[in-house]
């Protein structure tokens, strides 16, 4: 059996955040129809319009590496989502489900940023250069939305449902 390289991890992690991203897309209509803050339904609404680039992106991604863009499962999203499911469901009606559904979405974009970041340093050991601007645009990407998230969480979301609770 030869043994595999750095090549391999590189496709091997591309196809894993392609699937990831296309699981992505089609959970975040469900976030946003199951949050109940105006600001978080923009949000995921954004993102989802945003991961149809980063989608895009990662096409272009195999492309340069001279490879078919194909997904592989990935287990790690696919726990996430399922977390998102299990508040879509047990905090129905509830005044801490956008706490909830934010708190998943972040766990998203965490995940996002970690392959982003280490497909983006691969991508240059291999010599892949317009891979890497093509990641870092959606690495960059990613962390705004964190960013943008984290200021949602701190300046409402949270709050409401610690006040609605109370």
């Amino acid at each position: 059996m030869a043994q595999k390289g750095l090549e391999d991890l590189f496709y091997d992690m591309l196809k894993d955040v392609y699937y990831a991203e296309r699981k992505i897309l089609k959970t975040l209509p469900k976030m946003a129809k199951g949050a109940q803050s105006p600001k978080l339904k923009a949000a995921f609404e954004k993102h989802r319009e945003e991961t149809e680039g980063q989608l895009e992106r990662l096409q272009q991604v195999f492309e340069i590496f001279g490879k078919r863009a194909v997904g592989k499962t990935c287990p790690a999203i696919d726990g996430i989502v399922e977390e998102g499911e299990e508040i879509l469901e047990e905090f129905a009606g509830s005044p801490a489900i956008d706490a909830g559904l934010l708190a998943t979405a972040q766990a998203v974009e965490h995940y996002e940023m970690a392959r982003y970041g280490t497909l983006k340093t691969w991508a240059a050991m291999l010599g892949l250069n317009d891979a890497v601007k093509l990641l870092d645009e959606t690495l960059q990407q990613e962390g705004k939305t964190d960013h943008d998230l984290t200021a949602l969480a701190e300046t409402s979301v949270n709050a409401t449902a610690l006040k609605k609770a109370a």
